[in-house]
């Protein structure tokens, strides 16, 4: 699976300039999405109209690697200050995991069933390593029941299998602990902290902080979930949460502007017209003609491969993920 970064560089300027400036790497990254094969009957990628991506991209959960999830995953995983604090404030003071830096392994499930553990677990997880539930009585050996909990994901009767106090891990984002002690802790990544949801095995919970809300790290007990909120780059995810919005309803509504119900926002709206003057004309001329009018300098591109062992399943329909990277200033 291929990686595509997008780094912030700069802060965001001009609002419509900057979510041009992030529709332009994901236009991409959905053109690359396309199976070969249906690329082939269109005659190549150079000859790919703009009118003919609706009938051509296949959406799938992982296409957009803009999910919250690999940003926290890569945040962890790379020592980000400001996400570091949080998460190791979280696992010492309310897990009882004390001891090394914090890491992390993003759990992936697929709307085909095919699960994943991307990044090598093999490398991180031991046959000692420990999942700590918050439920009573001994830990049980994370590594020992990895392969059942990924089948758990595609069948419900695999998670009447599982340990009691687990039978809901299925429903983790990462596995979140210290490699040092090797204690981890089933974790669930949401970047709307309402639809939280608690189950078996599940014990932290990661959500962006939200201006002008408490942003302590907290027990909820209906959901007895150890909740904490983290930094979000508000100017900068958000427009590019708002970038993959567009060029989502573009391709529902036929590669034209969609209803204001879908996008009632005139920046969004203002993109999408830029957009549907042009979709006679060739995906990658669209995407050229575009960059003179997208924010300068605003993303980096960054590209590397990820390694996938797929646990359950014989197949990943994801081909490339395109991740968000916020500034670190």
């Amino acid at each position: 699976m291929d990686l595509r970064k997008e780094i912030q560089r700069n802060p965001v300027a001009d609002e419509v300039q900057a979510l041009i400036a992030v529709v332009i790497p994901i236009l991409q990254g959905v053109l690359f999405a396309i199976k070969q094969e249906a690329i082939a009957d269109a005659g190549g990628l150079p000859s790919i109209r703009l009118r003919q991506l609706p009938r051509l991209y296949r959406p799938g959960d992982g296409d957009c690697g803009i999910c919250f999830e690999y940003a926290i995953h890569d945040a962890i995983s790379n020592g980000n200050q400001l996400i570091l604090d949080r998460i190791d404030t979280a696992l010492s003071q309310h897990c009882r995991i004390r001891g090394g830096n914090p890491d992390s392994i993003l759990f992936g499930a697929e709307k085909t069933g095919a699960v994943q553990l991307i990044q090598t677990a093999r490398e991180i997880l031991t046959d000692d390593s420990s999942l700590l539930s918050g439920s009573k009585g001994r830990p049980v050996k994370l590594k020992k029941h990895i392969d059942s909990v990924a089948s758990a994901f595609r069948k419900r009767a695999e998670r009447e299998l599982l340990p009691a106090s687990i039978n809901g891990l299925w429903k983790a984002d990462l596995f979140v602990g210290r490699a040092d002690p090797d204690q981890w802790v089933g974790t669930t990544v949401k970047i709307n902290p309402r639809q939280l949801e608690g189950a078996k095995g599940l014990r932290l919970a990661i959500v962006p902080s939200q201006q002008g809300r408490n942003d302590a790290i907290r027990f909820d007990d209906q959901r007895n979930l150890i909740v904490a909120p983290v930094p979000y780059d508000a100017s900068f995810m958000e427009v590019f949460y708002q970038g993959w919005q567009i060029v989502q309803q573009f391709i529902h509504a036929d590669a034209r502007v969609p209803r204001e119900v879908a996008l009632p926002r005139p920046p969004d709206r203002q993109v999408c017209r830029f957009l549907e003057e042009r979709r006679e004309f060739p995906i990658l001329d669209v995407i050229e003609a575009l960059r003179p009018m997208a924010q300068p300098h605003l993303l980096e591109t960054r590209e590397e491969a990820l390694e996938i062992n797929l646990r359950k399943g014989a197949s990943s329909d994801t081909g490339l993920i395109v991740a968000p990277v916020p500034a670190r200033d």
